[in-house]
């Protein structure tokens, strides 16, 4: 593969909900580790990096292995965050294309990490690629689901269930699943932007990418992932992980 695809992975470990769920043991493993072997398994990455805000995260993933670079505690977000790390890559001109990988899905698929870069490489007239998981109903809040065009470009980003079934039932909802592909100059134009008004409403930091004109687009993905948001998602990866297709490429 000729072009470069760097993915980088945030974390911290004050997290709201589950604090230092990065930590979190899967297996004998720290839980974001699960989330970096995963990704070193795709195909179509050639380098990875966990990105985070303390010495004991740095040091737990060093132990096994993993390339790590520090960023401040002061960040919102983990887009700002791999923004910063990027920068300190020395010769991150190479890359092509910047992957966001988030830190709390132990078990997403390589395969959609590829399928993402694929997509990117295809359409690089966007400068995000927003990937979908296609959904039941769902009242969650910490689902966030997508709308999109006739273009798959995405129109909005909400918590809330949308489009809003006010005269008719949803067939399904556009999950956004957190991998999130980036031109290298889209996301330094991200990092220098002010947090935007339905940003800090939200809580998605992407909705500040459509807020400063960030094309933004989507694939639709098969399959399923989720994050590690509270304790019974922890104890569901926990479950799963053994039955995993993935976890016996890369389990100790």
């Amino acid at each position: 593969m000729s072009a470069k695809i760097l993915a980088l992975i945030p974390t911290r470990l004050n997290s709201r909900r589950l604090p230092a769920k990065a930590l979190l043991p899967i297996n004998n493993m720290p839980l974001v580790m699960h989330v970096y072997k995963r990704t070193t398994l795709s195909k179509k990455i050639n380098d990875v990096y966990i990105c985070c805000d303390d010495k004991k995260i740095f040091n737990a993933v060093k132990k096994f292995g993993a390339k790590v670079i520090m960023t401040s505690k002061s960040h919102k977000n983990g887009t700002d965050r791999i923004c910063e790390a990027f920068k300190k890559i020395k010769n991150n001109e190479k890359y092509k294309l910047v992957v966001d990988v988030q830190g709390d899905e132990p078990l997403i698929s390589p395969n959609h990490i590829s399928k993402v870069v694929e997509h990117h490489l295809k359409n690089m007239d966007a400068d995000i690629i927003l990937p979908n998981l296609k959904v039941k109903s769902t009242n969650n809040t910490n689902i966030v689901k997508l709308v999109t065009n006739k273009k798959n470009q995405v129109m909005y980003i909400s918590r809330a269930n949308i489009p809003y079934e006010f005269k008719n039932k949803a067939k399904y909802f556009k999950k956004h699943l957190s991998v999130i592909s980036f031109k290298p100059k889209s996301l330094i134009a991200f990092s220098k932007s002010k947090i935007s008004e339905i940003e800090k409403i939200e809580d998605i930091e992407l909705l500040r990418a459509i807020d400063i004109g960030l094309k933004i687009k989507t694939i639709n993905l098969k399959g399923d992932s989720f994050s590690i948001d509270i304790f019974e998602d922890y104890k569901k990866a926990q479950n799963q992980i053994s039955r995993d297709r993935y976890f016996k490429f890369y389990k100790t």
